[in-house]
């Protein structure tokens, strides 16, 4: 395919999977269960950290972090005591259990109380055609409250060689919209340019297969070299054709 025919082809799978019916089977159906912004950005970013696996399972695993927190997930991360904290005890998904969760929710706090919430901090080190340095950042403040050394590694480091898709995939949610119903588009303060797509086995294969990606690994070295091409398609909004090779992947089997 020549770059129009693969970007007229990208186009027409971005409209076919961008649209409300995509919800249904997709772990951002829970951040859209509420309409307060912090609640929105919490019950975003707890799915995202836990989004790998099993659909289904990741989907139950996100309603039941929602339910330990009583539907109200900003209340309870300002406001929590610890006995309420001992609760969330029996919640584990795979290797994310109740220490990682616990202190998840203390990060948390601190980055409302102290940092001015998590856009803020992403805001604050965003860069012209890149979030990575941004997310590595956020890494370090999230971690200023005690915890053990396990659990950093649910948040992912780009500057380390992570593709860091759960990230990724979260700030696609927070800032694209596009009035499709999707992505929740309640950030103002980033701009769509400098996201990146959720790199994982099936966005990497198929954009393996259309030559959108030589790299063999799915690391920072091949989520850079798969930006700049998306760039060269839409550079205002690359992270579009995560829809495209996402439903390419997972509902075509291309």
């Amino acid at each position: 395919m020549t770059k129009a025919e693969l970007k007229e082809f990208l186009d027409e799978k971005v409209n076919l999977y961008n649209n409300p019916n995509f919800i249904e089977t997709d772990p951002i159906q829970i951040p859209h269960q509420f309409s307060i912004k912090e609640d929105i950005e919490i019950a975003g970013f707890l799915t995202a950290t836990i989004a790998w696996g099993n659909r289904k399972m990741i989907i139950a695993n996100a309603k039941r972090m929602m339910e330990l927190m009583g539907n109200s997930p900003y209340d309870f991360v300002i406001n929590h005591k610890d006995y309420q904290l001992e609760a969330l005890e029996p919640f584990v998904h795979r290797t994310f259990n109740s220490i990682d969760f616990k202190t998840f929710i203390i990060g948390l706090q601190n980055i409302y109380v102290n940092h001015g919430g998590l856009e803020t901090v992403f805001a604050n080190h965003q860069q012209p055609n890149s979030m990575q340095i941004a997310i590595a950042e956020f890494k370090k403040v999230f971690f200023e409250v005690p915890h053990l050394q396990r659990t950093t590694k649910h948040i992912s480091d780009p500057l380390h060689g992570s593709a860091a898709k759960r990230i990724n995939m979260f700030l696609r949610w927070m800032v694209r919209e596009d009035n499709k119903g999707v992505d929740l588009g309640i950030w103002k303060n980033i701009s769509t340019a400098a996201l990146s797509c959720p790199l994982d086995v099936h966005s990497g294969n198929v954009a393996r297969k259309l030559g959108l990606l030589a790299r063999n690994q799915n690391d920072s070295k091949a989520l850079a070299e798969l930006d700049t091409n998306l760039r060269f398609l839409d550079a205002n909004d690359p992270v579009k054709y995560d829809f495209a090779l996402f439903g390419l992947g997972v509902f075509e089997g291309f």
